[in-house]
């Protein structure tokens, strides 16, 4: 972490052993709590990718949500929902994936992504990049290009940068 990123890890609260003994669990909550805050980040995140065409954000559930659907707002894109399975009512796209703690399963609406259409993927944490592997996955299964990937927060020695290839990677804090 540097100086630059104090004003957002002063907004992130660590729970020790959650979800499980010797895991620190990094807790946006507060950071959605300050108007200030909040807007700084969806701006410094808008700001990350302002030289790159996007004509959806994507949002993995469930605080993605919260992150890109103010990200596709401020960039003028639509906003897709990555949902986890059983949760969407229409007809789905699904991609199995792994993750810190076992396996789980993300879907998206047949015809949320268009042939040709730069999706940008955004979420909380990039840990190690299980569920955003996931999410391009599904984006390019559509059709999609994936135009980059934004996290607040990337869990550094987990390695999930690594596990996304050649792609554009921006996240504002770095534990």
């Amino acid at each position: 972490m540097t100086a630059t990123t104090s004003w957002l890890t002063d907004l992130i609260r660590d729970i020790p052993d959650y979800p499980k003994p010797g895991v620190t669990f990094r807790d946006i909550t507060p950071l959605l709590g300050d108007a200030a805050g909040f807007q700084r980040s969806i701006d410094e995140l808008v700001e990350r990718f302002a030289d790159v065409a996007v004509d959806r954000v994507l949002g993995i559930e469930a605080r993605g949500f919260i992150v890109a659907a103010p990200v596709a707002y401020r960039m003028g894109a639509a906003f897709v929902p990555v949902r986890k399975a059983g949760k969407l009512p229409w007809a789905v796209a699904r991609e199995e994936y792994e993750l810190e703690y076992g396996t789980d399963k993300l879907e998206i609406h047949r015809d949320g992504i268009r042939p040709g259409e730069r999706v940008l993927i955004i979420d909380d944490v990039l840990a190690t990049g299980g569920t955003a592997r996931a999410a391009a996955r599904l984006v390019e299964a559509l059709g999609g290009v994936v135009a980059g990937l934004g996290f607040v927060i990337e869990l550094e020695p987990l390695g999930g940068r690594a596990t996304l290839g050649e792609r554009q990677v921006e996240s504002l804090v770095r534990y």
